[in-house]
């Protein structure tokens, strides 16, 4: 029984030996795997993958992707989408010289305070033109609502207007730009009020000029803020009273 045990204890280093002469399960080559055995195989693991650009365009075609380039939030120049003919202003009368503002302008505390159209209206001292303040409606076609004896200039670029019909109130306000120079738009201006019937007051304060003035016979009122633009055009802020 003795000796049975130590011809198996003298058995199992050999047994074991034997087994690891075939080396590990990890050196297994690619001929004992049976890869080198199927080149079809080899070729579609190894070959590159191909991508047709076309169809990969129509890939995830709703996704959100990222801009090629950043959004411009410029402001166009005067020149695009705008009149861009000669206009024949006529003979103009000469806008008096301005006045310098006091500390008792009401007009020009109104432009320094106001943040929107309707804030400037509703700092106007005419009842006709803040008690309709309130009742503004926001649209571009309220430029062309203006008095008919003091329109909009035909170069204008009209960036935003208000107006209001609730009543009796026919209040006209309007943001806009024009390439002519301040002097002339003064003229401009200034020429249809005073030929109208209104009168024409000249101020300045600062960098702004203000014209204004009043019609007895009808109520009607209107003012302008007038700032020079750094492309030696005009920026305007028109109220006036007595829209169509």
């Amino acid at each position: 029984m003795a000796r049975r045990v130590n011809v198996l204890l003298f058995a199992l280093p050999l047994a074991l030996a034997g087994c690891g002469n075939n080396g590990s399960l990890g050196d297994v080559s690619d001929t004992d795997s049976g890869n080198a055995a199927d080149p079809a195989l080899a070729s579609a693991l190894q070959g590159q993958i191909m991508v047709d650009p076309q169809l990969g365009r129509q890939a995830n075609g709703d996704a959100i992707r990222p801009p090629a380039q950043p959004y411009s939030g410029g402001v166009p120049n005067d020149n695009v989408a705008a009149n861009g003919s000669k206009i024949d202003n006529g003979q103009l009368l000469k806008t008096p010289a301005p006045t310098q503002a006091t500390k008792d302008c009401t007009q020009c505390s109104a432009a320094r305070d106001a943040v929107t159209l309707g804030g400037l209206a509703a700092r106007q001292k005419d009842p006709k033109s803040n008690q309709c303040a309130a009742s503004l409606q926001y649209a571009a076609g309220w430029a062309q609502r203006l008095p008919k004896d003091l329109p909009l200039y035909p170069q204008a670029r009209v960036t935003e207007a208000a107006g209001s019909t609730a009543g009796q109130c026919q209040l006209r306000l309007v943001s806009f730009s024009s390439p002519q120079p301040m002097q002339v738009m003064l003229d401009w201006y200034y020429t249809k009020a005073i030929r109208a019937g209104y009168t024409g007051e000249h101020q300045v304060d600062g960098a702004e000029h203000i014209l204004g003035g009043t019609r007895d016979k009808d109520g009607g009122a209107y003012v302008l803020f007038l700032t020079n633009r750094p492309d030696g055009g005009t920026d305007i802020d028109m109220v006036a009273n007595n829209g169509i």
